[in-house]
């Protein structure tokens, strides 16, 4: 069985035991999540469309750990202009385990 979640403007496709990094999630590690967002629910050949969220579908997901990404250089120039500047950054993320797929 899986699931299209729609997460803070990211649509992530997910299964039952899968880790998934995502946009920051509000919560402590080893918490449990529920989200109830769910777009689409597959299961052998069966699929499920939601208009625009399936009703009564949800999963829930425990929060593993947060953190930052790598870091991205950011770097503009304006040629023959002495013009150069360097920015970084790093993205925060929340990593989740999917624990239950339910529709």
């Amino acid at each position: 069985m899986f699931a299209v979640v729609d997460l803070g403007g990211s649509q992530i496709r997910v299964e039952e035991g899968d880790r998934v990094r995502v946009n920051t999630i509000a919560g402590e590690p080893g918490d449990k999540v529920t989200l109830d967002n769910v777009l689409l629910v597959g299961q052998d050949g069966d699929t499920k469309i939601g208009t625009p969220k399936v009703e009564g579908a949800a999963v829930e997901a425990s929060i593993l750990d947060h953190g930052k990404a790598k870091k991205i250089r950011v770097f503009k120039m304006k040629r023959r202009k002495g013009y150069r500047r360097t920015n970084g950054h790093r993205q925060p993320y929340t990593e989740l385990q999917i624990d239950k797929i339910s529709a």
